[in-house]
């Protein structure tokens, strides 16, 4: 079976690619250039000019789609915030476009989104697929991204939207950016350190993309966070005590984090607690349940 990727290059995109050859699947990535240095199928897609080569699209019995400017690279200055937003939404309905031009009748598509959707609230709410959207930016663009996927639900082709936390992987990500202090012996909390840290391991993450594929009563939104509920508090410590560094119990002020990093900041000062419940009813079960086993692979 043909799956076609969007943002297959990526950290979440190429561990995906990895997976589904070795469950015998074809998987093909739409890239802005053909890569020569791969063995996965390449095909060319321009966004900007409303491209998309033809056969990607006739081929694809599924479509994932991972595509989105990362949210943590640069300060959000107003052409930034457009970019992540665009990325994300424009692309999607550049898809919509030439699967309805097309006539191809993909059996689903799966899109990414985030957590944000709830919003970065320190507090004990724990958050399920049926709470809404918040109103601040990331909330905002999780609302337009996951619409612009349900347009495919709205044609009749099941829909299946991941609303993910933050990946874990010994290949890259935000854990390895955060490690980087705790192994200069630095790591300590950020703001008060008590805000939530809704995490995944990246074989649970393409594992329930996979299950996505498979189980075809999978359909809306589903949370793919572990069902572990730490702290940031509790990350530092365990980087720590997982790199036989220090933890320095003060915390590094919010105004530093707001300095350093503007209105991005609100990301790491604050936190969510999100539910697993419905991915677990869905019939999945985690590999790596608790913070401290999935950075033990790291």
């Amino acid at each position: 079976m043909h799956i076609l990727i969007t943002g297959g290059s990526g950290l979440i995109g190429s561990h995906l690619t990895r997976k589904l050859k070795e469950k015998g699947y074809e998987p093909a990535v739409l890239s802005r250039k053909k890569h020569s240095d791969t063995d996965t199928k390449t095909y060319l897609w321009d966004p900007g000019k409303n491209e998309i080569e033809k056969e990607a699209i006739d081929k694809a019995g599924y479509i994932i789609h991972l595509a989105g400017a990362n949210i943590s690279d640069k300060r959000w200055t107003r052409k930034r915030k457009q970019k992540i937003v665009d990325s994300r939404v424009e692309t999607a309905k550049l898809l919509f476009r030439k699967i309805s031009e097309s006539g191809t009748r993909p059996r689903a598509f799966i899109s990414a989104s985030a957590v944000n959707y709830y919003g970065t609230l320190t507090s004990d709410t724990i958050f399920s697929e049926d709470d809404p959207p918040s109103d601040d930016f990331l909330g905002k663009t999780c609302k337009k991204w996951e619409q612009s996927a349900l347009k495919f639900e709205e044609s009749g082709i099941r829909t299946v939207i991941i609303r993910t936390g933050t990946v874990i992987s010994p290949r890259g990500g935000a854990i390895k950016k955060m490690s980087v202090s705790v192994k200069l012996g630095l790591g300590s909390p950020v703001g008060n350190g008590n805000q939530y840290f809704p995490w995944i391991q990246i074989e649970d993450l393409c594992n329930i993309y996979i299950k996505a594929i498979e189980d075809s009563k999978m359909q809306g939104a589903y949370n793919a966070v572990a069902p572990d509920h730490i702290t940031n508090r509790d990350v530092m410590k365990a980087l720590a005590n997982a790199y036989n560094r220090p933890f320095w119990a003060p915390s590094v002020p919010p105004f530093v984090m707001k300095t350093l990093f503007g209105e991005m900041a609100n990301i790491l000062l604050k936190g969510s607690r999100i539910s697993a419940d419905k991915i677990k009813e869905a019939g999945y079960e985690f590999r790596f349940a608790e913070f401290k086993d999935a950075v033990s692979v790291t």
